[in-house]
Formats: structure tokens, C-alpha cells, sequence
């Protein structure tokens, strides 16, 4: 599969690093394109983003790449994170950098172009523009997490939104937990979850009824209790 990832100026580099991390380099052929603001972010949030050795990686200025083509054939371009401002571009039709460019080419072409915007709340602007990208056929995915596989870290809870980028891409995840999946950890937790809740109510139970016997202890059996 042959990818394009791009990223801006918005917060949430980790969520590049996971997918960079997830995606087998070595397998597909994957390009990076990022904005200087993306790479200022990436250094305050990150230190250092780690990017695999087999990703070729562009400057935002280079026209020569072979994905600004509509005849270069491309698999999908994920723009994670997407700014709202590059979203708003991309839905007014500019194409005056690489990113831009290579959006316009995969919206042109009918290709998958995802774009993962972080930032909240929308305004009624942010809104028209993602309806005018999702009617010219991309798919908005949204940085919103989910927490019903329990996630204990922050690892974990960024890699429910890679999961799902990573699916739309078509290239979903083994480690990926799906509702329904019985030999989840999480699942398995509920479960313990509740044989400790059902145990402390049988323990409280039993104390309310030795507390009812004769002395506060456990009434013999005749033994009439005290009115």
C-alpha cells in the first residue's frame, strides 16, 4: 500500500507518532509531509518524534513529490493531527503548498484522504467546512477517543483513535480491542469488577443479619431475638 501522512500546526503530535509506529514502514511505502508549525509542536509536545527509517520524508515546499499528481497512484493520505485552519483550505480549494496540493489531488481523484482534526470546540465555520470536505467525498475522523476497553495509559488512550484511523486506512490493527471481544483484558476486568461488588453486598448482608441476632452476634436457631 502506497501512503501519504501529513501533519500541521494543531496539538496532539502523539497521535502521529502511534500511527507512524503501528503502520509496518517496511511493507508499505509511506511518505511524510509535515508544516513547520507541525514540526515546532512535535519538539514542544514530543522532544523528539520518532519517525520510522524507512518513511521517506518531504519539505512542504517540494512540488516535486510524486503524490501531487493525479497520476501517481496513492492507496490513502491521513492529515493527522489536521488544524481547523488546513481543514478550511482544503475545503476552499487551496492547493498553494504540498499538503494542500496533495489533498486536492486525492479529493479530484477519489481516493481515501482522512483528516483527524483535535481541536474543540467547532464554530459554525469549522462546521460548514467539514460538511463541504465530507460531501466532497473525505472522511473526517475526529481525535475523539473512546474509553470502553479501559485504557490505563495515555498510550492506550491515543491508540483508540489510531485503531480507528488505522481501519478507515484499511490496514486494521491485531492489537485492536472491538466491542464484543471476549478475551479482552478490559472485559475481563468488568467481570472481576463485579464478583467483588457482588461479594462486598453478600458481605454487608450477612453483617446486617449477625447484627440483628441476640449480642450483635449469630442468633441460635430458637433463640427468640430481643424486641
Amino acid at each position: 500500500m502506497k501512503l501519504v501522512i501529513a501533519a500541521t500546526g494543531a496539538s496532539g503530535a502523539i497521535y502521529l507518532q502511534r500511527l507512524l509506529a503501528q503502520i509496518d514502514c517496511a511493507a508499505h511505502e509511506v511518505h511524510l509531509v509535515m508544516s513547520a508549525y507541525a514540526r515546532e509542536v512535535a519538539k514542544q509536545e514530543l522532544d523528539d518524534l520518532k519517525t520510522p527509517s524507512e518513511v521517506s520524508q518531504h519539505s512542504e515546499s517540494d512540488m516535486n513529490v510524486p503524490f501531487v499528481s493525479g497520476s501517481a497512484r496513492f492507496d490513502a493520505m491521513v492529515i493527522v493531527p489536521c488544524s481547523m485552519a488546513t481543514l478550511g483550505r482544503i475545503a476552499s480549494g487551496s492547493s498553494d503548498s504540498v499538503l494542500l496540493r496533495a489533498a486536492d489531488v486525492f479529493l479530484k481523484e477519489r481516493r481515501k484522504l482522512i483528516l483527524v482534526p483535535r481541536e474543540t470546540p467547532w464554530n459554525l465555520i469549522h462546521a460548514r467546512n467539514v460538511v463541504t470536505l465530507l460531501e466532497a467525498g473525505a472522511i473526517v475522523l475526529p481525535a475523539i477517543p473512546s474509553f470502553y476497553s479501559r485504557p490505563g495509559s495515555l498510550t492506550a488512550v491515543v491508540d483508540t483513535v489510531v485503531w480507528r484511523i488505522l481501519d478507515q486506512i484499511g490496514l486494521p490493527s491485531p492489537r485492536a480491542y472491538r466491542w464484543g471481544q471476549e478475551s479482552a483484558p478490559a472485559k475481563t476486568s468488568r467481570k472481576k469488577n463485579k464478583r467483588k461488588s457482588a461479594s462486598k453486598r453478600a458481605g454487608r448482608l450477612e453483617f446486617r443479619l449477625q447484627a440483628a441476632g441476640t449480642g450483635g452476634g449469630p442468633r441460635k436457631r430458637g433463640t427468640p431475638s430481643k424486641s
